[in-house]
């Protein structure tokens, strides 16, 4: 269907206005950033020296330290949310009413959490309980505990997406109940709902520069000491942000090209229209499973 079905196609006049409208849109752009390289000059913020501390062999090691330990921390809590969202997804379906109401409060209360006030309940408040760890565990478990929610709200979509069909085909052929959540309903439901869960994994990664509150050395951290040694806090900083950029811009167009390509082989995107009761079995297929 041509895209121009649910849409007037402009005028002369309105062409005319759209193109008025973006060179003007353009030129009050331009000025915006000379004012602000003016502004710059003005504070010697444009000083060569300042950008050339930069390229110093120890700023990039401590940079390339920072990132890694970055990585890590974002590889684990993926990891660790991954399993635990896929867990919770099967807790929010369940035909045991205690479970998903306790599963149910868990991922309410997370979701509603933000992640700042987890890393910092994390580092300052499980101590007082008698639970020590070290800095990147702390930073680890507020990271899953938000994130596994989340994407266990993503897995229960993507499950509860399927066709009805899909599950009495299973049982069909003889499979059990568990058998047929194993190897056909999550494999289906993973597969459908990647794109979302790659946009949730870098929004994770994002979150890790939030860990820098309790003085965790990750990237944002190692920038931020670099600046104050250096006093040039704007370009040091920028250079950090520009890494992020780059990395979540590269995650983000994984993200888009699964889209894509998921869009294509299921004909578009999904429309969660089921509930936990189409899981739920008859009495002869409990007789069977």
């Amino acid at each position: 269907m041509s895209s121009t079905a649910f849409t007037d196609v402009l005028g002369p006049r309105a062409q005319r206005r759209v193109r008025i409208t973006s060179v003007v849109s353009g030129l009050v752009l331009v000025a915006l950033v000379v004012v602000a390289l003016q502004r710059l000059a003005t504070q010697g913020q444009l000083e060569p020296q300042l950008y050339t501390d930069l390229w110093q062999g120890p700023v990039f090691e401590r940079l390339a330290e920072g990132l890694g330990t970055t990585l890590r921390v974002a590889a684990v809590a993926m990891l660790y949310s991954l399993v635990l969202g896929g867990l919770l997804a099967l807790g929010r379906i369940s035909r045991n009413t205690p479970v998903r109401l306790v599963v149910g409060a868990y991922v309410q209360f997370f979701r509603a959490m933000p992640v700042l006030l987890l890393i910092l309940f994390s580092y300052f408040g499980l101590p007082q309980l008698g639970i020590g760890f070290s800095p990147f565990t702390y930073v680890v478990l507020a990271l899953t505990a938000y994130n596994s929610a989340v994407l266990g709200e993503i897995f229960k979509a993507g499950i509860l997406s399927l066709d009805r069909g899909q599950r009495e085909a299973a049982l069909a052929v003889g499979m059990r109940h568990w058998q047929m959540m194993a190897l056909v309903v999550i494999p289906q439901a993973v597969r459908r709902m990647l794109p979302a869960i790659v946009s949730q994994l870098v929004t994770l990664l994002k979150d890790t520069s939030l860990a820098y509150i309790i003085g965790f050395t990750e990237m944002l951290r190692v920038g931020q000491r670099i600046a104050e040694f250096l006093d040039n806090r704007l370009q040091t900083l920028g250079l950090v942000a520009l890494i992020y950029i780059l990395i979540n811009y590269g995650l983000n167009r994984f993200a888009t090209w699964l889209e894509r390509r998921q869009s294509r082989r299921y004909g578009g995107t999904i429309e969660v229209e089921g509930g936990p009761e189409d899981l739920t079995l008859t009495e002869a297929e409990t007789q069977r499973a």
